[in-house]
C-alpha cells in the first residue's frame, strides 16, 4: 500500500508541474504581443529569442514532465528556466517598498523559488514508478 501512495504521489507532483509549464507556455503564444511588452517592460533584450526559446522550454519541458520521460535533466532544466524568469522579471528588490506591484512580484518570486525546489527534488528523485522513465528501465533490465 505504501508503494502505491508513493507512486502516485510522484505521479501526481510530476503532473502538476508538468502542468505548471505547458499552461503558461500556451499562454504566451496565444498571448504573444502581451508577453513581448511585459518582458520589455522589465527590461529583457532579444525578446523574439528568449520568448520563442521560453515558449519551448515550457510547453516541450511540461509534456515530457508529465509523461515522465528524462526527468531528472528536464526537471532541472525548468528549475533553471525557473530560476532565471524569476531573477529577471520578478525582481521585486528593484521596486519601491510597500507597494501593490512589489508586493505582487515579491509573491511570483517566492511561489517560483518552491517551485524550484520541486522540480530540484524531481531532479534528484526522477520520475517515479510510474513514469516513462521506470518503464523504460524495466524493459532495459528485462531484455
Amino acid at each position: 500500500m505504501q508503494l502505491i501512495i508513493e507512486s502516485l504521489l510522484a505521479t501526481m507532483g510530476r503532473v502538476l508541474l508538468g502542468l505548471y509549464f505547458i499552461i503558461p507556455g500556451v499562454t504566451k503564444i496565444t498571448g504573444y504581443d502581451a508577453t513581448s511588452q511585459y518582458m520589455a517592460d522589465h527590461g529583457m533584450i532579444l525578446i523574439p529569442f528568449f520568448l520563442i526559446l521560453t515558449i519551448i522550454i515550457q510547453v516541450g519541458g511540461g509534456l515530457i514532465m508529465v509523461a515522465g520521460y528524462q526527468t531528472k535533466i528536464t526537471a532541472f532544466i525548468l528549475g533553471g528556466l525557473t530560476l532565471v524568469i524569476s531573477l529577471v522579471m520578478h525582481d521585486f528588490w528593484t521596486m519601491p517598498a510597500g507597494e501593490l506591484q512589489t508586493g505582487h512580484e515579491t509573491q511570483n518570486f517566492v511561489k517560483n523559488m518552491a517551485i524550484m525546489a520541486g522540480l530540484l527534488a524531481m531532479a534528484g528523485l526522477g520520475g517515479g514508478r510510474w513514469s516513462l522513465d521506470a518503464r523504460l528501465a524495466r524493459a532495459g533490465a528485462a531484455a
